[in-house]
């Protein structure tokens, strides 16, 4: 069974892109820039790195 991992909502304001990222882990977050590419590569950081802190090992 599929299970979503966050929800992204795109739009444009102005002369800005504006994607919302929603997810369990971090909340709420938006991301502004002039460009669709630097919006993209900004939720693709946060998404590595949420997802890896989630997946390292716990500490004993």
């Amino acid at each position: 069974m599929e299970e979503p991992i966050c929800h992204i909502e795109i739009s444009q304001e102005d002369d800005e892109i504006v994607a919302k990222l929603q997810s369990d882990l971090g909340g709420i977050r938006e991301f502004r820039s002039f460009t669709f590419e630097q919006v993209l590569k900004l939720i693709v950081n946060e998404l590595q790195e949420e997802l890896e802190f989630n997946s390292e090992p716990e500490a004993e």
